[in-house]
């Protein structure tokens, strides 16, 4: 059974960074879609960074370009999420989602079927 636990969330200020962990476990597959997303009070779930850990690729959301780096560590079997340059908009419970194998819309939520239970961010100005 696929399990993800997320880890790392807090608060910060404006300008601060963090990095969250996603602790996997549960699968064989050398090659997964992974991806972290984030959701906000009153807002739908988004995408914010995605990595097919066969191959490496990585994408991002346009608003996290640049800000955010997402890595995996296989020996670890976790995958992370590192945040500088936070926002205020960035506040929100970040979730961590696992696919077997390639997703045609990286982050596209309802392309992934495991989820972890999130790790609450808090951007203050």
């Amino acid at each position: 059974q696929v399990q993800l636990v997320e880890s790392g969330g807090g608060s910060v200020q404006a300008g601060g960074s963090l990095r969250l962990s996603c602790a996997v476990s549960g699968y064989t597959d050398r090659s997964v879609s992974m991806a972290w997303f984030r959701q906000g009070p009153g807002n739908e779930r988004e995408g914010v960074a995605f990595i097919y850990t066969g191959a490496g690729n990585t994408y991002y959301a346009d608003s996290v370009k640049g800000r955010f780096t997402i890595s995996q560590d296989n020996a670890k079997n976790t995958l992370y999420l590192q945040m500088n340059s936070l926002k205020p908009e960035d506040t929100a419970m970040y979730y961590c989602a696992l696919n077997r194998g390639w997703v045609r819309y990286p982050l596209a939520p309802a392309f992934y079927a495991y989820w972890g239970q999130g790790t609450q961010v808090t951007v203050s100005s």
